[in-house]
């Protein structure tokens, strides 16, 4: 038998997709299970980028290789898209497309990690970058941050984690899993701190326009030039335009981080699906607007029903996020009145007993939370709250 290699061999299994699979067992053993573990919008692709898609299709348009980056006209459009939404001035050349926005990740940090560079990463944290920050063999450094705060950093808090191996600040606003929001100025205020400090700034903005409750969607690298120059924003249109089937994200940087990002490229994936590309184009354009206008509007709506059923069970509590779509749960005085001692424990338990799968919070580095995500409508939601209530009850009376 072939020995698998040893950095694969020590890569943790996604928690989101582990969860979302045990459900999905349950459910093809006849089941009623309502699953809330996946971060995957419960919409379809916009109409009209769909048509766009076919279009280039029998047009022939999707037979042949492209730029590794990505088509020049979608890389146009990106700049185009962002230059409208928020200021940003950027080239083609600093923009390259990926299969996937979590590829687009990966590349980064194999572009720009090196064995034993440090990564500063506020917790909760998406499940993946510490992973892939561990295959370019660097060191992810856990910011702990506090729920009574929305689990923000400072510039105070940054401060004690860096040190002098520290080569990059990993910023995710909105955030997965809290929906943790910055707003433009606490945002200058940490990356004028990393450039001051020579830190190279990733920011994950894959849930940049979910916002809701008037708060902004700021793109990092367009707060200044200089805050530009050292910084690379990750997005993608999975979250905002409901196609993550369709594996699209891109990164936009100095020309020659996203040169050496393209080298990868070459080697690895070559370019995105070309048919992808095209919807790309036209998810960007304006023809889009309203579709992703009213996706969002009935997140927030979801999210303002779903927030205060959390809070009536009791030793439940969370915060009303303000961007994203997923509630993130303190639920600490719950499992020590239900008699758990994990998170972990507790949500499996809730799968089997009351049939609702969500994922508990040491998949993103804190213990005694789970994600819920409210990627799915208010009928469900409103039942998946009723028997999480119940199921707690019914274990508060067993203790």
């Amino acid at each position: 038998m072939v020995k698998i290699a040893e950095r694969v061999q020590k890569i943790m299994p996604s928690g989101t997709l582990g969860m979302a699979q045990k459900a999905k067992e349950l459910q093809s053993m006849g089941r009623d299970i309502i699953s809330l573990s996946l971060g995957e919008p419960d919409f379809s692709a916009p109409e009209n980028v769909t048509a766009a898609a076919i279009k280039a299709i029998n047009q022939r348009q999707c037979d042949h290789y492209t730029m590794a980056s990505g088509l020049p006209e979608l890389r146009q459009a990106i700049c185009d898209y962002h230059l409208k939404k928020d200021g940003l001035q950027v080239e083609p050349n600093n923009v390259a497309v990926y299969t996937g926005a979590k590829f687009a990740l990966f590349t980064a940090f194999q572009t720009l990690v090196e064995a034993g560079d440090e990564v500063l990463i506020p917790a909760p944290y998406w499940v993946s970058y510490t992973e892939q920050i561990a295959l370019a063999q660097g060191k992810a450094v856990i910011i702990e941050t506090e729920f009574e705060q929305e689990f923000k950093v400072t510039v105070d808090l940054l401060e004690q984690y860096i040190t002098d191996k520290t080569k990059i600040l990993l910023l995710t606003s909105p955030s997965n899993p809290t929906g943790t929001t910055y707003s433009r100025q606490e945002l200058t205020a940490i990356a004028e701190w990393a450039v001051e400090k020579g830190i190279f700034i990733i920011s994950d903005e894959i849930y940049y326009e979910l916002v809701y409750d008037g708060a902004e969607s700021v793109c990092v690298a367009s707060l200044s030039e200089e805050i530009k120059a050292q910084t690379l924003v990750i997005n993608g249109l999975s979250k905002s335009c409901a196609m993550t089937g369709w594996r699209m994200g891109y990164a936009i940087g100095p020309a020659v981080v996203i040169q050496a990002m393209n080298k990868l490229t070459a080697h690895t994936t070559s370019n995105p699906t070309v048919v992808s590309q095209y919807a790309a184009i036209e998810a960007l354009s304006d023809r889009t607007l309203a579709s992703k206008q009213q996706m969002k509007q009935l997140f927030e709506k979801r999210i303002g029903l779903f927030e205060p059923l959390m809070n009536q069970i009791p030793g439940f509590k969370c915060h009303k996020p303000k961007g994203a779509f997923y509630l993130f749960v303190n639920i600490s005085q719950a499992m020590n009145d239900c008699n758990y001692q994990t998170a972990s424990e507790f949500c499996l338990d809730l799968l089997e007993e009351a049939g609702v799968a969500c994922v508990s919070g040491d998949n993103f580095g804190v213990e005694g939370f789970i994600r819920l995500s409210c990627a799915t409508n208010e009928q469900v939601l409103t039942e998946a709250a009723r028997r999480m209530h119940q199921f707690v009850l019914s274990k508060k009376q067993n203790k």
